[in-house]
């Protein structure tokens, strides 16, 4: 992605704040995009699945799409008015995150901003399972808002992995860095790489190998590794042109290390690659990466690899 032109924003009907149409209305602005706003509506009373359809079920539906676009259009007219160019959709489709997929698809949408689910203050945001289906399904970078208000500059936090563990392609470091710096070139913001080792990796598997001769002692391996990690993760960062300043290398687990940096530099949204095991196996979202998520105190944006392909079929579902 050279450029952010199109971005489409799910819009939740059944609350009045919404953090995630704020956060897309303003990189479109900052990036001079097309906004669409999208509604998911479905109600299996209505949906003829439990009867037989009938033209008054059809008349229902048509109606129930027809006052969610006009809802679209009384949120998208502000935003019209502060210069963005904004389109408004409204479907009847199900399950949610199936439905926000192939507008996706249809909308060849270069980031998809939707609202993470939240409790009340004094709770931390919580995923809910249409977010993580759509972090295994979309094939569009997902950016996850949570509701906090983002700094000036915004901070953004690119979270790589340059030994390419859990079989994760190498390339997809360069996506998400290519990605973190297109951003902060947009909102004049800042970038930072992060990446985090488990030295106690090395040295387990070190006691684990007790046949074979060890000569090293044990923080001697530990700083081999360190030594490693260090390598590969300067060379990915001095290739994208971040300075050290902005290159955060720690030892440690990354479920815990990655929201605490967050929170140290205030990180305003945090850019994380889906594990893919390879091309023919699905993506998956492995223990550690779920409770990396489920912490983190920011926004956190959702890269696939280039080869992804979505699951969701392609089917459409409307309203007459």
């Amino acid at each position: 992605m050279e450029k952010i032109s199109k971005i489409l924003s799910v819009i939740d009907p059944t609350v009045d704040d919404q953090p995630a149409l704020l956060r897309a209305a303003w990189l479109a602005k900052s990036c001079g995009a097309e906004l669409e706003l999208l509604v998911c509506y479905y109600n299996e009373y209505l949906s003829g699945d439990r009867l037989f359809d009938s033209p008054s079920l059809e008349k229902a539906r048509t109606e129930v799409i027809a006052n969610q676009e006009k809802h679209l259009e009384e949120l998208a007219e502000p935003i019209r008015k502060d210069g963005v160019t904004v389109t408004t959709t409204a479907s009847w489709d199900h399950p949610l995150y199936e439905g926000i997929v192939r507008r996706a698809v249809a909308s060849s949408a270069d980031i998809v901003f939707k609202d993470t689910h939240h409790h009340s203050a004094v709770t931390r945001a919580l995923l809910t399972n249409t977010d993580w289906n759509l972090i295994r399904t979309c094939p569009a970078p997902l950016w996850l808002v949570k509701p906090h208000e983002l700094a000036d500059p915004p901070v953004i936090m690119a979270a790589i992995d340059p030994m390419n563990q859990h079989d994760k392609p190498a390339a997809l470091d360069d996506e998400i860095l290519h990605l973190s710096k297109l951003l902060g070139g947009s909102v004049s913001g800042e970038v930072h790489a992060f990446h985090s080792y488990d030295p106690r990796i090395a040295v387990a598997t070190a006691t684990a190998n007790a046949y074979i001769p060890v000569s090293l002692p044990f923080d001697e391996i530990e700083q081999q590794m360190h030594e490693d990690h260090e390598k590969r993760f300067n060379e990915i960062t001095s290739f994208h042109g971040l300075d050290d300043d902005y290159a955060h290398l720690v030892a440690g687990l990354t479920h815990e290390e990655l929201p605490a940096i967050a929170n140290s530099l205030n990180a305003d949204v945090v850019v994380m690659g889906a594990v893919a095991r390879n091309r023919w196996k699905r993506l998956f979202i492995g223990a550690t990466a779920e409770r990396t998520l489920e912490h983190l105190p920011c926004d956190l944006l959702i890269v696939k690899p280039d080869w992804f392909q979505t699951p969701v079929e392609s089917r459409t579902h409307d309203a007459a």
